[in-house]
Order: structure tokens, then sequence, then C-alpha cells
């Protein structure tokens, strides 16, 4: 039975300061006096750093420190950044080329950081960077997501980073040979830039040897061990700390070149110093997210049931290894390859590409969108190619609720799903039974009316560990410590709603404290969509551990040992009633500081698998190919909701985003590699206009994956927004004989295939 606050969506507690500009962001923190930093970038795509001269730019006015690579290494400072690698399929090492905190040597993507100028102002670190003289020997540039070309590392021959591969490549070459029917697809995957509301920025600060980070980030423990480790500290030396932060995405998870540089400019001037990135500055050198291309063919026997299903993928790195790059579109994306549909014979085989462009990392899914876009994208067009209903294909194909626990070709353990009752819901709320009358309706008005289906699963990711400490303070609040990192989802308000559902506390007396690694020792900050699932689970378990140790000490005090229920406890016989709150006051006033604190730290016994449906309905106009957005409805199973509101918010972004990638952003370079979509007047993004009301319903079945039945639903949006646009925008243009279609579905674009489609068939 649901206590008050659990399931029910009360107002979020932080909108408050944030609705009122009493939010502290990166740039609200930084101390008064504190120096300013800007970088000089390169500004081409590959080149040998000729001469690097500094001496006139550490003359000019208010200059405090130039620093490049060489002065960071003569500091003693490790230089390279590190980062996650995978296995090659035949068990050798990727390739690590070194990823320098400022240039070494050589510049490989422009927007590279080659020099650190710190001032008293930014003005004048300005006019200091543009006094820095620098000879540049530019080399060939290589910009194709494909083998070969002029290597950019001499570690990575034709600029292959990785060839990773899973499954039984001659079985399922064995079983498509033999299929009854055979669809092949070739799909581009366009890079996007994230474009968070709040750029990147950091101070750095040292006293008495230990050094301070404040940025913004997605959580503080990762950042703390990368500085330790570069600046060859105990991590005891070093504490990170989180304000609050506008926006991540997953492009604010990991650790930047320029984090380091501040540390080193901050020790070396024994002053803090205060970075604050540009918006063209962050579409430079913020890590950006997709572009890949995939091929997919699956096999289907004589029943339209799946034999079989290959996937090639070519991944574009960068110009070197970020963080997470090399597992995104590898170990992450695989987790969810199959999907919801019951095949085992299946073969992933990818190859990350390094070209002269900035890295690509996590970006809302980080590798789940992209696998299920493949999947999703090749079954609909299957489903033309064979002449059946693309909802009959896929329950045809689905995973039989009777057969889970299911275990996965790919390893992964489904614990629960019921994916026709999901899609049959979808049907309801989207009307689909109408589509036939408003796609006649938009043909007599000269328009092309499309219907695009997606069914996603998401794999939560992540470490599945965390913990949680409550704390009870004399002026009668209490903090809630946590390790997640809230970047606009709204944690403070659902960690403190379900703290009050378990404990009776109310929720106006909890306070969320979060991203200090002072303050909370262990945590694993948020991405992969495991903030509330794992953090909730923890409080549980704290809760329970509280209410343990308040009870013996509340039985000498009651005369007998009390239950705990409804927010308070009672003893029998007794008419005698406290609170928690009430209980600690008690604690305090006897000397039982012990019970005053209370942590615990709490392990997932395994994944959550949010899934649903999702359905966009579009309507293109040939004349202009301007494709319009006029419907959008999803249907989700994210188990058990904690907040119904904050769910279906997080529904609502992730859509917007993955409507965005399809419809309208795009990075674009140059054959030389300079940026052309570096501001807000070349890179679209979507408005309030471009996106009707999305509808959002729930449609349950709970989690066996951990105590509360919750499924994380963070990144979902994006996962099946994808698919679903791409699926109706070639609905649209099927009838005029357009067979394929890749992001984004831009007006020239659009226009450009219906033509060439009108001129071929004539």
């Amino acid at each position: 039975m649901s206590k008050f606050g659990q399931s029910q969506s009360i107002k979020r507690l932080e909108d408050q300061r944030f609705l009122t500009g009493h939010g502290r962001y990166v740039d609200d923190i930084a101390p008064p006096g504190a120096y300013r930093a800007l970088f000089l970038r390169a500004p081409i795509a590959h080149a040998e750093i000729g001469t690097l001269d500094l001496e006139e730019a550490r003359a000019m006015p208010g200059v405090k420190l130039v620093l490049s690579a060489a002065d960071l290494e003569a500091a003693g400072i490790q230089l390279g950044m590190a980062a996650l690698t995978v296995k090659n399929r035949d068990g050798s090492p990727a390739a690590t080329p070194m990823r320098p905190i400022l240039a070494k040597g050589r510049v490989r993507f422009v927007g590279e950081a080659v020099a650190l100028v710190v001032a008293e102002t930014l003005e004048q670190a300005r006019d200091a960077a543009e006094a820095i003289a620098v000879d540049y020997d530019e080399l060939p540039v290589h910009m194709e997501v494909a083998p070969g070309g002029d290597v950019i590392h001499p570690e990575a021959p034709a600029n292959v980073a990785f060839d990773w591969a899973l499954g039984d490549e001659a079985a399922v070459a064995a079983a498509l040979a033999g299929a009854r029917h055979r669809v092949k697809l070739r799909l581009v995957d366009n890079r996007i830039i994230v474009a968070s509301m709040e750029p990147r920025g950091a101070t750095a600060d040292w006293q008495e040897g230990r050094l301070h980070l404040a940025f913004g980030g997605q959580g503080v423990w990762g950042m703390k061990g990368h500085l330790a480790r570069a600046f060859g500290l105990p991590e005891s030396a070093v504490r990170v700390t989180n304000p609050d932060v506008g926006g991540g995405f997953g492009m604010k998870a990991g650790a930047y070149p320029e984090y380091f540089a501040l540390a080193a400019a901050a020790k070396a001037l024994g002053h803090p110093v205060h970075w604050m990135e540009e918006r063209g500055e962050a579409m430079l050198a913020d890590s950006a997210g997709r572009d890949l291309i995939s091929e997919a063919e699956l096999g289907f026997d004589e029943d339209l049931k799946i034999v079989a299903y290959r996937v090639n993928i070519l991944t574009n790195l960068g110009a070197y290894n970020s963080g997470f790059g090399q597992w995104i579109q590898s170990e992450i994306s695989a987790k969810v390859l199959t999907g919801v549909y019951d095949v085992q014979r299946v073969f992933v085989n990818a190859k990350g590409i390094y070209t002269n462009t900035t890295q690509t990392d996590a970006y809302r899914g980080a590798g789940r969108p992209e696998a299920i876009y493949t999947l999703e994208r090749t079954m609909d067009f299957a489903a033309r190619e064979l002449g059946v209903d693309p909802f009959t294909l896929r329950r045809r194909n689905f995973i039989a609720p009777a057969a889970f626990p299911y275990r996965s070709a790919v390893g992964e353990l489904y614990d629960v799903g019921d994916f026709p009752k999901v899609l049959s819901r979808l049907e309801q709320e989207a009307d689909v039974a109408g589509f036939a009358a408003r796609r006649a309706a938009s043909e007599a008005a000269g328009k092309l009316r499309g219907l695009g289906l997606c069914y996603y699963i998401e794999a939560i990711l992540g470490d599945p560990t965390e913990g949680t400490t409550v704390e009870f303070c004399a002026d009668g609040t209490v903090n809630l410590y946590v390790g997640t990192q809230s970047n606009g989802q709204g944690h403070e308000t659902v960690y403190a709603q379900f703290l009050s559902d378990r404990t009776g506390i109310p929720v106006d007396q909890i306070r969320v404290v979060q991203g200090d690694s002072d303050r909370i020792a262990k945590g694993g900050g948020t991405g992969g969509s495991r903030s509330v699932t794992t953090q909730t689970n923890s409080t549980l378990v704290t809760v329970e551990k509280m209410i343990a140790a308040f009870t013996p000490f509340l039985a000498e005090e009651l005369g007998a040992a009390p239950d705990f229920a409804e927010g308070a406890f009672r003893a029998p016989g007794s008419n005698r009633t406290l609170t928690l709150v009430e209980a600690a006051d008690l604690a305090r006033a006897k000397g039982r500081e012990d019970l005053l604190r209370h942590e615990e730290r709490s392990t997932l016994p395994g994944r959550s698998y949010p899934n649903g449906a999702h359905l966009a309905e579009v309507e293109v106009d040939p004349d202009t190919g301007h494709v319009q957005l006029v419907s959008y409805t999803v249907t989700d199973d994210f188990g058990n909701l904690m907040h119904p509101t904050l769910a279906e918010g997080q529904v609502h972004g992730g859509v917007v985003q993955g409507f965005g990638q399809a419809v309208m952003e795009h990075v674009g370079y140059s054959d030389d590699g300079q940026l052309l979509t570096g501001s807000f007047m070349d890179y679209a993004m979507p408005r309030a206009k471009d996106v009707p009301m999305i509808r959002f319903t729930s449609e349950p079945v709970p989690s066996t994956a951990n105590p509360l039945g919750m499924k994380g639903c963070g990144e979902a949006g994006t996962v099946g927004a994808l698919a679903a646009m791409g699926n109706a925008v070639l609905d649209a243009l099927w009838p005029r004989g357009v067979k394929a279609v890749d992001m984004p579905f831009t007006p020239y674009r659009v226009w450009r295939w219906l033509e060439e489609a009108g001129a071929a068939a004539s």
C-alpha cells in the first residue's frame, strides 16, 4: 500500500530557488578575486606544433601564468588522460594513444587546447592569448568514418582504434544463408552537439597542500580519483564538489583536460583559478554524441520469425579516446542488441575509427539509443519489404510474457516484461485505428502522413551499489546525504519525498546533500538511468537500520520495545508516541550521539529493464520537404513510479532530444576539419513550437531486481524517439518511392529524396 508521498506527484522542492534566481551554478560560486582562465585552442585540425612562444603573453598586463604541455610535465603532472578501452576480437588490447591535457607536439582537432592563460580578468587573458605565437606545420586530415587514410596515431594503423565482436559469426552467417527472407539496411546515426543549458566550468584552489575542484559534473568521485592520479596525491588530499548543474546528459559525466590544467595553474599560483566555457567553445571542445554507421541484416523463417541478426558498426571516436567512447558502441550498446525480440543467433562487429574531430562520448542513452535505432529501423524496413504490418511483425517476434526471466543472446537477464500488453495500450492511446482516415485527409490537402513505431528496451547501467546517510540536526532538520548528482532531474524532490514516506519526517524538514566528496565518502554519480533506483534502495536499507538502532534505546525509555508504523514509535501498553525527529532529540539529550547519524550501502541484485512503445505521427509537405510532428504517444513500462510527474517530464525531455537529432540537429565539418556548425546560427535546436504535447501513459510490470519494483526512466525517451521518428518519415515517403532515409530529416534532404524518387519513377 502506498503511503503519503510515494507514487504521488508533489511539487518540486528545488524549483523555488531555481525560479527565483537563487540557484548556485559554477559561475555563481567562483571565490571573490579568483583569477580567470582562458584556453588557446587549435585553429586547424591536424598539425605539428613547430614553435610555441609564450613569452610575450607572459609579459602582458594582468597575466599571472601561461602554461603549455611542457610546463605541466616539468611540474611532474601526469599529462595523459585516462579512458576505458575494450579488447579486440582477437583478444589484443585496443589502441590507447595518449590524450594530453594540453597538446604535446601535435594538434589533432580544431578546438584542442594548446595553452592555458591565467590573468586577473578575462579580458586580459584574451589579449594575452592573442599574443601567443604558434607555428603549425599542417598535416593531412582524416575525416571519413572508415578505416584508412593518413594515420592520426601510430598506435592505430589505418586509424582503427578497436575491432570488437560479440556472438558466433559462423553460426549467424549460416542461419542467414538458410533464412527464407533476408533484409539489409544501412543507417547513419548523425553526430550531435549536447548543448546543455549551462556550459562546462570549474574553479580550482589549493589550501595547505590540498586541492579543491568545484565543477559542473554528474558526480565527484571519479573526478577525484583522476585528479589524485594526475598529481600524485592520496585521494584524501583532493576534494571535489558539484554545485547546481544546468544539464549534463552524459556529456558532463567524465573528466576533461581543462580541469587538470586549472588545478595545475592554481597550484603554481597559490590562488584560486576560475574558468567558464563560452557557447562557441563548448561546441568545439565538449564531447559530441552518436556519429556512427551501421549495417544490419535480419533473417526470417517462413513464419516471419527472426532466425538471425547481424550488425556491423563503424563508430567515430574523434581524435582521441574519450572516457567512455570505446565502450559505448561496443560493450554498452550490445546490452540491448536484440531489443525485445526472441532471437538467439546474433553477431555484432564494431570498429572504432579515429578522425580529426572532437571526441565522442556519452549522450543521453550512450549506446542504447543507437542500438535500438538500428534494430527498430531494420524491423520496420523488413515489415515494408515483406508486406506485413509493422505491429504484427513485432508481435510475432516478441519475447513471450511467460518466457521471463529471459536470458538474451548477449547474456542480459531480463527479469520481467509484457510487451504485447504495452503495445496494445499504445495502439489504443494513439488511435492507430483512425490513422487511415487521417492519412486520407492529409493526402486531400496535398500532404504526406506517416506513422512510425518503435518498441525499445533499456538496460540500466552504472554502479549497482549506492550509499545513503541520514543525519538528525539540532535544529530539527534532517540531512539526507546521497551519492548521485542531480543535473536537473528533480532528485531533491524524489529523495526527500521517499524518505518522508518511509519515516514520517516532514518533507520540508529534509535537506538533500549531494556532490561533495568530503561530506559523502563514496557515490556512483548520475548516469545510465541509475540514480533513483539505486538511491532509494539504499535509503530503504538505511531507514531499516535506523529504526532497528532506535528500537532498543526507546525500549528503555518507554518500558517496552516499540513498533514503528505510520511515522511514529509506539510501545505496547503505552499511549506515548515518538516521531523519529522526537526520538533523535531524546537521544541527543541523553548523550547518544551514535543515534544521530545512520548510514548504509546496498547493492542491487540485477539490472532493471525499462521498456516501452513510441508512436510518432508526422505530416510532410512534399513541396518544401518540411516534416511536422503532429502527434507523439508513449506507453512505458517503468515499473512502479516514485513520482509520476517527474517520470513523465523525463520522457518529454528525452523525446524532444531524440526529435531534435532526428529532424534538425546535425554537426557539420568541412573536409579540412573545420566545424561548420559552431553557433546556434548554424546548429538548429528544437523549440516548443516544433513539438506537440507528448502523450504519456504508464503500463507497469514491476521489476523483481529491486525491492521497490522500479525501472529507471531518465534516458528512455531518447532511446525510443530516434527510430519512431525515422520510421514515421519513411512511412510518409514510401508511397512516393522513397526507400531509404537517414537523419537528420531536414527540409532540403526530404525534398531531395522525393525529387530523386520522382525522377527515377519517370
